[in-house]
C-alpha cells in the first residue's frame, strides 16, 4: 500500500506502522494493547472515524475505515482489532440522546469499548436501567474510559419484547469506572487485544445512555449511520483480516527468501512450486480484496442515495467481510504450511499471523453461520434479517 495525502488518519497509521510491528511480541507477552500507544493511536484519531462531526469526529466513509484498519493490522492484527472495537462502538454516539452522547465522546480522546453480545439484565427503573452483566470478549477494555454491554431488558419483573416478538436487547454505556476487568484473556490468537471478561453490578445507567442497533434509529440524518451497523462492524473484521493477510504474504516472502530446506541450494523462493503458491495466493488476496471494495462501494452508493438498504445488500456485504476473513485464514494456514519448521519458531511472523488470522474466524459477524444466514436470504426463504 502507498501512503496516501488524501487522508490524514491513513498518513498516521502508516507513521505508526514500524513501532506497532515492533512492539507486537510485547503485546504478546503482556496480553493488550500497552497505554501508551492506544494514546497514539487516539492522538492520532484512528479510533473516532466513526464518532459523529456533531461531538468532533470524523465520521469517515467505510473505505476510509477499512483503510486505516488494513494498515495497522498490516503492522500488528492485535492493534487493528484494538482499533476496529473502539472506532465501531463509537457507532453508538449516533443512536444514542445526544446530551448523553456529547458526554461520552466529547473528549477528543475517548476511547470506548464492549461487547454487544445481550449476556447482561437491564430492569426498567423509571429514568433508568439498574444493569448487572458478564461479557466476554472485552477487546482493548483496560484502555477504555467508557463501555458498553448488552442486556436483556426486563419491566415489571418480565422480560421485554419488540413489536416483532424478538426479546429486547440493548446496549447500555457506561463509565470504565464502574466496571470490573477479569483477566480471562488466555487465548492462542490475537493474544495482544486484552479481550478479557468486562463485569457490572447494580449500576444505574440512564435510559438515554442505551441504544439499540436493532430497534432504534440513529438521531444524525448522514449517510455513515444509515449503513448497516452490523455491516460496519464486519468492515472491521474484515479490515483486519486484510492487513493480518497483506503481513502473511509479505513475512512469508522475507522466509522464502533465505530457507533452504535441508539438502537443496536453492532457496524457497527459487522453487517453482513455492512460486506458483506464491502467485496463487496473491490473486486469492487480491481478489477478496476487490470483491469486498466493491461491495462497500456498493452499499456506500445506496446509503448516500436512499432512506434504507435493502436486506439483500447488506447481505451481499456481510458475504464479502466473511469471504475476506475466511481467505485470510486460509493464505494464512498455507504460508504457514509451506514455511516448514521454520515457521513454528517465534522468531517468524508466520506462526502469529497464522494464530490471529485464525482467531478472527471465530467472530459471530464473520463466524461461519454467516454462510447460512446469506444463504437463506439467497434462496429467498423466510428469514430474520435484523443482525444482517
Amino acid at each position: 500500500m502507498t501512503v496516501s495525502s488524501q487522508n490524514p488518519i491513513l498518513d498516521a497509521a502508516f507513521a505508526l506502522q514500524p513501532e506497532l510491528a515492533e512492539r507486537a511480541q510485547e503485546m504478546e507477552d503482556v496480553r493488550r494493547l500497552p497505554a501508551d500507544l492506544a494514546r497514539k493511536m487516539a492522538d492520532a484519531g484512528i479510533f473516532r472515524m466513526i464518532t459523529p462531526k456533531a461531538y468532533g469526529g470524523l465520521e469517515s466513509t467505510p473505505r476510509e475505515i477499512v483503510d486505516v484498519v488494513e494498515v495497522v493490522a498490516d503492522a500488528n492484527a492485535s492493534a487493528g482489532w484494538c482499533a476496529m472495537i473502539a472506532a465501531t462502538t463509537a457507532m453508538n454516539a449516533a443512536y444514542m440522546a445526544p446530551e448523553y452522547a456529547r458526554e461520552v465522546y466529547s473528549d477528543p480522546l475517548t476511547i470506548t469499548g464492549g461487547v454487544f453480545a445481550p449476556m447482561g439484565k437491564a430492569v426498567v427503573d423509571g429514568d433508568d436501567f439498574i444493569v448487572s452483566g458478564r461479557w466476554q470478549w472485552g477487546s482493548g477494555s483496560a484502555n477504555c474510559t467508557w463501555l458498553c454491554g448488552g442486556c436483556m431488558v426486563y419491566e415489571d419483573g418480565e422480560l421485554r419484547k419488540l413489536p416483532s416478538g424478538r426479546p429486547d436487547a440493548r446496549m447500555m454505556v457506561f463509565p470504565a469506572s464502574e466496571v470490573e476487568l477479569i483477566d480471562t484473556w488466555h487465548v492462542m490468537g490475537l493474544k495482544g487485544t486484552g479481550s478479557g471478561d468486562i463485569a457490572v453490578e447494580n449500576i444505574r445507567v440512564p435510559k438515554g445512555r442505551s441504544v439499540s442497533l436493532v430497534a432504534d434509529k440513529p438521531n444524525i440524518d448522514d449517510a455513515l449511520y444509515k449503513f448497516p451497523a452490523f455491516g460496519l462492524l464486519a468492515l472491521g473484521v474484515a479490515g483486519t483480516a486484510l492487513g493480518n493477510t497483506r503481513g502473511t504474504l509479505r513475512a512469508f516472502a522475507d522466509l522464502a527468501g533465505v530457507k533452504k530446506n535441508q539438502g537443496s541450494a536453492k532457496t524457497l523462493s527459487e522453487r517453482v512450486s513455492i512460486q506458483a503458491e506464491m502467485a496463487k495466493m496473491t490473486a486469492a488476496f487480491r481478489s477478496a480484496r476487490a470483491y469486498l471494495h466493491d461491495e462497500i462501494d456498493q452499499t456506500w452508493e445506496v446509503a448516500q442515495t436512499s432512506e434504507d438498504i435493502p436486506v439483500d445488500r447488506r447481505a451481499a456485504l456481510r458475504m464479502a467481510c466473511t469471504h475476506m476473513v475466511r481467505t485470510g485464514a486460509e493464505i494464512a494456514r498455507n504460508c504457514y504450511d509451506l514455511g516448514g519448521g521454520a515457521a513454528l519458531f517465534q522468531s517468524s511472523d508466520l506462526q502469529r499471523r497464522f494464530r490471529d488470522a485464525h482467531a478472527m474466524t471465530q467472530h459471530i459477524v464473520t463466524a461461519p453461520a454467516t454462510w447460512e444466514l446469506t444463504g437463506r436470504l439467497l434462496f429467498g426463504l423466510p428469514t430474520d434479517a435484523g443482525m444482517v
